[in-house]
């Protein structure tokens, strides 16, 4: 089997799909793989490396054009056009919220695998991209809160006095929850850890942070670990109790997203009135529409004396580290689908094959994908 590796940059991609390590290992199960020139470019990863590592460098059309095609982001309507019949498609396809590119997928006869949609099952750990890539984005938003606060992080003795460390709430212990609560206290700041799922309390707590209590009586453990969201009632108090609790924090990290929905208002904007002047929120679900009532998705706005950074894809921001962790991902689904000679063989058995698939055979055959798009589900 060839593997395609498109470069993306065109469309603000600063990743790439496969980098060199995953290029060698991927050879020794007899998978080939060409990469677009310039492909790992902003991931400072240059053509020769990967020609060194044993793929071969090539135009779009022949990355497009490969058996399988190993992408970071969903692809364009033309880049879709590029793709041959009956070709294997993996990457970042946001089934529960881009139903067109996957009525076009499934239009092109093109068997696509959503990375997003890989069960969360202890075997199919290594192929979590979700996990990956939050992981960098958790990190990512702690550095972005300590260069929007006018103050330190850190407590500091000096000759001139002692400094307070700064206060830092994170809201959801999710991946990029529990990254951000451990680079919070890595820089020093004086840490709390907030989520509707009553069993991470254990995990925020092991971190060295407090786990704020706010009594709402609910707990919102869904399928898969995921959160499930709350009832409107819930939510009501929620915020209610949460606008109290935030006026003590300088900044705040909010990364509460509910698969396929629209995103939970955590941070009302009467909350951000009671925020110190100067404080911080960087809000990680604004592509999902913000935890923050007052979120601009991929702007920073300052309202009422407090910064707010509507944080898109902070995982892209960091393309050298993220794209590793992400061909690793990629690496472990693409040894699923092919036998020891390195041919394609896709068994519909294995779930997690059958659940990652979005398009097959010219139709949508991934449940959330089917609602998403309006087709017949069952």
């Amino acid at each position: 089997m060839k593997v395609g590796v498109p470069n993306q940059a065109a469309a603000g991609e600063r990743r790439v799909a496969l980098v060199p390590d995953v290029v060698r290992r991927l050879g020794q199960r007899q998978i080939e793989v060409l990469v677009e020139a310039g492909a790992g470019e902003g991931s400072h990863i240059p053509d020769g490396a990967f020609q060194e590592a044993g793929a071969a460098i090539g135009s779009p059309p022949d990355a497009w054009g490969a058996d399988a095609v190993a992408v970071v982001r969903a692809p364009s309507a033309t880049d879709v056009e590029r793709l041959e019949r009956g070709a294997v498609l993996v990457g970042f396809l946001n089934p529960l919220t881009d139903p067109d590119t996957a009525r076009r997928l499934a239009s092109a006869g093109v068997t696509a695998f959503a990375m997003e949609a890989i069960p969360r099952i202890t075997r199919a750990q290594s192929m979590d991209a979700l996990s990956s890539q939050s992981t960098v984005a958790g990190y990512r938003a702690v550095l972005l809160a300590a260069e929007q606060l006018d103050r330190f992080f850190p407590m500091l003795t000096t000759a001139a006095g002692t400094v307070k460390p700064a206060t830092v709430l994170v809201l959801g212990a999710g991946v990029a929850g529990l990254q951000a609560i451990a680079t919070a206290r890595r820089l020093g700041a004086v840490v709390t850890g907030y989520d509707v799922r009553a069993a991470v309390r254990e995990q925020v707590e092991s971190l060295g942070a407090r786990f704020l209590e706010l009594k709402i009586e609910a707990d919102a453990e869904g399928e898969g670990g995921y959160a499930k969201e709350l009832g409107e009632e819930q939510q009501r108090r929620q915020r209610e109790a949460m606008a109290e609790a935030i006026g003590r924090f300088d900044a705040v990290i909010t990364t509460a997203l509910v698969p396929g929905r629209q995103a939970p208002i955590l941070v009302t904007e009467s909350a951000v009135e009671k925020m110190k002047p100067g404080s911080v929120v960087v809000d990680l679900a604004a592509s999902a529409g913000g935890n923050c009532e007052l979120t601009e998705p991929g702007q920073t706005v300052v309202r009422h004396d407090v910064t707010i950074v509507g944080a898109l894809d902070l995982a892209a921001e960091m393309p050298d580290h993220a794209s590793q962790l992400y061909a690793r991902n990629v690496q472990s689904l693409l040894e699923l689908m092919v036998s020891k000679e390195g041919r394609l063989e896709l068994n519909w058995d294995d779930e997690i094959i059958a659940g990652a698939c979005i398009t097959r055979d010219g139709e949508i055959v991934h449940e959330g994908a089917k609602q998403a798009a309006g087709a017949p589900t069952g």
